[in-house]
């Protein structure tokens, strides 16, 4: 019987299913010439206080990305401080491990200080002023790291389910243009670095209409944009085999490399009507919300592992336009879709 307790368990068996491996292959050697196998770390395995999950991360994978060390609250939490401390152990893993690392990431809606986007009188700020602030920002974050962090999720989730943009405080002060500017501060800031666009749902029509139309105006700007990120947050029905593979296409269409960036996949009932990765979206907990607390029956873990088979299936067919495929968390302990209030 296959019983997984983590992502990269239930990944390993599917190394060895794709690629008649032998189960004690790591994931970084079973998918060596194809593409990079990575996860995303905390706080605690970066500083060695979760031993365990800084060697399983150290044996399996050969790129890693941060939860949340580097975004703007975590590392500029107030107008003239700067915390660098645990982005420095961050890379400083990596750097250790000899890793492909990943920054994660630079501009977002979610997880800013109030303060970015405000005077000190806490009125709006201007373009202008804005614009200033995210340049220094960057030009900070990522000049520290040039040439240690090999790629950036410049901007993150920049678009509406229907393909829209976001009504952000970015957007709505700076304009169309600041995914743009984002990505123009980012290479001048480290011109060596690989530059992504990073989102969800990017298998939905409407969103991967709106995503290629994105990167076709960035392009068309002269952006250095250098893949883009399709989240991967994941059920065992959705995204389809047709949707993954439309989606991943799409991009090799226009010329920017695909990278799984953020890869779960959920057993769970739905906590929300709508499948979303939207972090502002929230379910209160509910008896029947985890239907598996004493274990995951066996069914669910073969069909578990048939859905990993099935989309690395994927990943292995277009290998020549994959980056990369990241696990958004060390073990299923670690999943961010474990806090739902």
């Amino acid at each position: 019987m296959i019983r997984f307790r983590s992502f990269a368990a239930a990944a390993a068996a599917v190394a060895a299913l794709s690629l008649g491996a032998r189960a004690q292959t790591t994931l970084k050697d079973a998918y060596h010439g194809f593409f990079r196998i990575g996860a995303a770390v905390n706080t605690r395995q970066c500083a060695g206080q979760d031993a365990a999950g800084a060697a399983l991360v150290a044996a399996q994978f050969n790129t890693i990305s941060p939860e949340n060390d580097l975004k703007w609250e975590r590392i500029h939490p107030q107008p003239d401080a700067y915390n660098f401390g645990p982005a420095d152990q961050y890379v400083q893993f990596g750097e250790k491990n000899h890793m492909f690392i990943v920054g994660h990431n630079l501009v977002w809606h979610s997880q800013v200080p109030r303060w970015v986007f405000q005077d000190d009188q806490a009125k709006p700020l201007d373009r202008d002023a804005l614009l200033k602030r995210m340049h220094d920002h960057i030009m900070t974050v990522v000049g520290r790291y040039k040439g240690r962090i090999g790629g950036w999720d410049v901007v993150n989730e920049a678009l509406n389910e229907d393909g829209t943009p976001r009504r952000s405080p970015w957007l709505q002060i700076i304009g169309d243009d600041y995914i743009q500017k984002a990505f123009e501060y980012a290479h001048e800031a480290d011109p060596q670095a690989e530059l992504y666009y990073n989102d969800y749902n990017l298998e939905n029509d409407a969103k991967l209409k709106g995503a290629v139309e994105l990167v076709r105006k960035l392009k068309a700007a002269g952006a250095h944009i250098t893949a883009v990120g399709l989240q991967g947050h994941d059920n065992l029905e959705w995204p389809t085999v047709a949707q993954q593979e439309a989606a991943i296409l799409a991009f090799k269409a226009l010329g920017v490399k695909v990278s799984i960036s953020e890869l779960d996949v959920d057993v769970l009932p739905a906590a929300n009507r709508q499948p979303t990765a939207d972090v502002s979206a929230t379910a209160v907990a509910a008896a029947n919300s985890n239907p598996y607390a004493a274990g995951l029956p066996d069914s669910v873990q073969q069909a578990l592992a048939k859905r990993y088979a099935e989309l690395f299936g994927v990943f292995l067919k277009y290998h020549d336009v994959m980056s990369r495929v990241t696990f958004w968390g060390v073990t299923d302990g670690d999943s961010w879709k474990n806090d739902l209030n």
